[in-house]
């Protein structure tokens, strides 16, 4: 294990900690700027800062013309793979920036400038990354909705941010399947009290859209007309975009992200967290509609002047199990980012990895994060690559890790089930109910101390008063993540799930999460999870919904016997776990996440609306319908 006190990471925790501005002054300087900060950290008031308020920067221009001015123009920016399609394509940083100066070119002829909003609802194809590019390098600020989600929630996002422009494409393929875009955008603007002045649509070929004249237009043949456009310099306290956190209800919650400090940390974390370097070959395979895309398919690595890829695909089923490590091989990957559900998914089909047959002998590291990274998952995938597997815990609302084992700093031996150390600048703290630091090993919610290092959100967009009573009421002069866990004895950080996943059982307060490591530890099972279930004496007990690895053929009643013997002997009898039940899938969102919040809401038998996020909405009665055959809720 790497010595922690003498250790590079500890020369910048400790910079960080104690002289912050000095330590992001630093940083800050690594980056190209067209004023360089003197004003490091502003505090506003009690609730809000400012991270380099005075000085001023492009992030489009840091992303693609400084490194053309560096020389390296001619390497590759962005590898479009696209197994559903069958079509491949590079853009060099040069090929990357004449297309992104060229679409911003449409977007200023149709009036957007400085601070307008622009509203990007696309499918996983450069042209996603091009028009995120673009709306930065006007300065405006674009908002992301992932591609496919219904006409109701995307005119939420369009009445919050009031778009002059919306960008979008004519489909999104799915395995064996076509999404058409373009109905379920001109219903969202029917019902969207804001109307954008323009819709420009790229047309791909598998399905062409029907065009609303003088609304609509084409993006190849606009792009064909375009004059070129330049970057606009901005504040570092200007926002560069709004993402919407997924199965948000209501009124939907933008967060909000500045040009500044955003540059700065992704710069520091492609660095010291992910140990990227320029010309490294750089794999985030997740969605630009989600955080992971904004922070580490389009800015973080190719403001680190790193090949990202975009892959337009699944873990699983485009064609097979093994189009992670084709995709690998095939690029020359260096570090892969997923979320622990696409490795689980692999596992589910291929359980003895049969079609890891490729070279991945460029491949240095794998990071997961998004959800609980369960240790028979890491434990599975470590046997079977042999390569570091690093878990790292984030949120939408910070953009970057803010625990991780931080690669380009030091080496720290791996704790299954931990996300390892605060990355320099979090100050992670684990209070009790009252606000109190609890002693390691002890169980808590899990806060960060203000003020927020750079990077994470400002504020909720067109509403301060959410951001503050959400995020930092909770516990005087911090961020409260919603995640519960603990740090042990060794300064680990072990992040149990958020704190709502948390059971009473006869008074005893329990992790769900806990339970779901204990769990999946079973050599049958792929993925599960725990929720808590109204029980008249005791007021809950757990019940597990477990999936099984594929070809493996198991008795129910003695699987459930084998795991009530397991989560005795680890967490004991008081966990009164005593349910086990084998479904076929789980709910969850696009991104991989578990909607525990509907199961549970079955299970109480309380009303739920299923979110636009779901992935596989019938999943649900078909768990409900299990769950009353038990006797566990009423006939659905």
């Amino acid at each position: 294990m790497a010595d922690k006190s003498n250790s590079l990471y500890q020369q910048h925790y400790q910079q960080a900690s104690t002289t912050p501005e000095a330590f992001w002054q630093q940083q800050a300087a690594a980056l190209s700027w067209y004023k360089t900060p003197n004003a490091v950290l502003t505090q506003q008031d009690e609730d809000h800062y400012q991270w380099f308020s005075d000085g001023v920067l492009n992030t489009a221009y840091l992303a693609l013309d400084h490194h053309i001015e560096q020389g390296r123009g001619e390497q590759a920016a962005l590898i479009y793979d696209s197994p559903v399609t069958g079509d491949k394509q590079r853009f060099s940083y040069r090929e990357l920036r004449d297309a992104v100066a060229q679409f911003a070119g449409v977007l200023k002829a149709l009036g957007v400038q400085k601070g307008d909003r622009v509203v990007i609802y696309m499918p996983m194809i450069p042209q996603a990354a091009i028009a995120m590019l673009a709306v930065a390098r006007l300065g405006a600020v674009h908002s992301v909705v992932f591609g496919g989600f219904s006409a109701h929630e995307l005119a939420l996002r369009i009445d919050d941010a009031q778009p002059k422009v919306v960008v979008s494409a004519s489909c999104g393929i799915e395995v064996n399947k076509l999404i058409a875009y373009k109905p379920l955008l001109d219903d969202a603007i029917s019902k969207a009290t804001h109307k954008p002045d323009y819709c420009v649509i790229y047309q791909r070929p598998q399905l062409q859209a029907d065009m609303q004249t003088g609304r609509d237009l084409d993006w190849q043949q606009a792009v064909a007309k375009a004059e070129s456009a330049a970057c606009v310099p901005v504040k570092a306290t200007d926002p560069l975009y709004i993402l919407y956190t997924s199965g948000t209800t209501g009124k939907p919650k933008g967060v909000v992200r500045d040009n500044g400090g955003h540059a700065v940390a992704l710069n520091y974390s492609m660095q010291a967290v992910y140990n990227a370097k320029a010309g490294d070959v750089f794999w985030a395979a997740s969605d630009v509609g989600w955080v992971v895309g904004h922070s580490y398919i389009v800015y973080g690595p190719l403001i680190a002047g790193c090949t990202s890829i975009l892959y337009e695909g699944k873990p699983v089923f485009t064609p097979d199990a093994g189009a992670f490590w084709r995709v690998c091989a095939e690029y020359g990957v260096n570090i892969l980012f997923a979320a622990p559900t696409a490795f689980r998914a692999i596992r589910k089909e291929d359980p003895h990895a049969a079609l890891q047959h490729y070279d991945l002998s460029q491949l240095r590291s794998i990071f997961m994060a998004g959800e609980r990274l369960d240790p028979a998952t890491y434990q599975w995938v470590v046997e079977k690559l042999h390569k570091p597997v690093i878990d790292h815990w984030w949120q939408t609302e910070t953009g970057w890790p803010i625990a991780a084992n931080p690669t380009g700093l030091t080496q720290f031996s791996a704790k299954p089930g931990s996300s390892c150390m605060p990355v320099p600048g979090f100050n992670v703290q684990i209070l009790n109910e009252s606000g109190k630091i609890l002693r390691p090993n002890e169980q808590g919610y899990i806060a960060l101390k203000l003020p927020l290092p750079p990077g994470c959100l400002t504020t909720i967009w067109g509403n301060d008063e959410r951001f503050v009573d959400g995020y930092l009421r909770s516990f005087s002069g911090y961020y409260a993540s919603g995640d519960g866990g603990y740090i042990d004895e060794d300064g680990y950080l072990f992040v149990m799930g958020r704190t709502d996943d948390v059971i009473n059982v006869a008074g005893h307060r329990l992790s769900t999460g806990e339970m779901e490591q204990i769990v999946a530890g079973h050599p049958a099972i792929a993925e599960c999870c725990v929720i808590g279930i109204p029980e008249p004496v005791k007021g809950q007990q757990p019940l597990a919904l477990v999936l099984i690895k594929n070809g493996v053929e198991v008795d129910e009643t003695i699987l459930q016997a084998e795991l009530v013997a397991m989560v005795r002997q680890e967490i004991g009898a008081l966990a009164c776990f005593k349910q086990a039940i084998i479904v076929q899938r789980l709910p969850k969102t696009r991104s991989g996440k578990i909607l525990r919040k509907l199961l549970r809401q079955i299970a109480d038998g309380s009303k739920y609306s299923v979110p636009s996020t779901i992935d596989d909405p019938a999943s649900l009665p078909e768990i409900a319908t299990l769950m009353a055959a038990r006797g566990l809720i009423s006939a659905p």
